[in-house]
């Protein structure tokens, strides 16, 4: 079983393009100038010949968004579940009632992930299967009834570490995320998820136009890792050749809405702090899975929502 997915014979859409902008500063205009911004491509995530979610992302580290998306969904259990994992680069579709394709020159392009994944898991997906149209804004777009909606992840149990983390851990981790966002530095228009160490060294950084994408790259590639590291040792370390620790917490460049709570708690993330404020929603499940939640965390200021 294959742990990491090699993309490096797919030509994907790039994650920056190069368009024209003028600037008009303090009533001054500028001359036409090229800029970056972020691409923001359709994803197609399909499990076992079966297109399960449409996503709305930037086309970098697809393999491990859609491995963290599926076991962050409860698609599948672990890691080794996913069996195999092909991209394909695709035109996106024009509706299927309009007569001609909206868009001619240049085409959308679209990529889907084909994921392989265990019969168990594949026979509880079909069983439990939603259909969703993902956006950067919302992650819970088409889903058709209110108990799919999935808000309560069982209570998990609270590591000893926990108590000793305080405001100045989550301002290490923090500081040290801006240097690690390289797509908003260039844009100013991405949303970044971290992983640090209980001491608030930063491990890891994943970016996406997508606060819940960035998130699912972040969990996506913490699984790769630790499933490699007895067979593949160099390739489970993180910023700075720094091993990924079997425990840690979760840093956001966004607010804490409840779907991130959600999947951090299910695969075992006892606390997340953002940027932003969480919402009404996001603390409850937080409270009820057990899961400490922070928020504004902006030194010399954090605020803590949950126990």
């Amino acid at each position: 079983m294959p742990i990491f997915f090699d993309e490096s014979d797919v030509v994907l859409p790039t994650a920056l393009d190069t368009v024209p902008v003028q600037r008009s500063v303090q009533g001054q205009v500028a001359d036409w100038q090229d800029d970056q911004v972020v691409a923001e491509v359709p994803v197609a995530l399909v499990f076992n010949g079966i297109s399960h979610a449409v996503m709305m992302c930037t086309p970098q580290d697809l393999p491990a968004m859609a491995l963290g998306f599926a076991l962050s969904e409860g698609i599948i259990d672990r890691a080794a579940d996913c069996y195999d994992m092909e991209l394909v680069t695709v035109a996106a579709c024009a509706p299927a009632h309009a007569a001609a394709p909206v868009f001619t020159a240049p085409d959308l392009p679209a990529v889907e992930v084909r994921l392989e994944i265990a019969s168990s898991a594949f026979m509880r997906l079909k069983e439990q299967r939603r259909s969703l149209a993902g956006r950067t804004g919302c992650g819970v777009c088409g889903i058709d009834n209110l108990q799919a909606l999935d808000m309560l992840p069982p209570q998990q149990q609270r590591p000893a570490w926990l108590a000793q983390v305080d405001a100045l851990t989550l301002f290490k981790a923090m500081a040290a995320m801006p240097a690690q966002q390289h797509l908003n530095k260039a844009t100013g228009a991405v949303h970044a998820a971290g992983f640090a160490s209980p001491e608030g060294e930063l491990i890891a950084v994943y970016e996406d136009v997508g606060r819940h994408n960035a998130l699912d790259k972040l969990l996506g590639a913490r699984a790769q890792a630790l499933a490699a590291r007895a067979s593949h040792p160099e390739r489970a370390l993180g910023l700075h050749g720094q091993p990924w620790p079997d425990e840690g917490f979760v840093v956001m460049s966004s607010r804490a809405s409840y779907e991130l709570v959600r999947k951090c708690s299910r695969l075992g993330i006892p606390l997340l702090a953002t940027i932003s404020a969480p919402t009404s929603l996001a603390i409850q499940v937080a409270k009820t899975a057990g899961l400490q939640l922070w928020g504004l965390v902006r030194a010399p200021r954090a605020v803590r929502y949950t126990l």
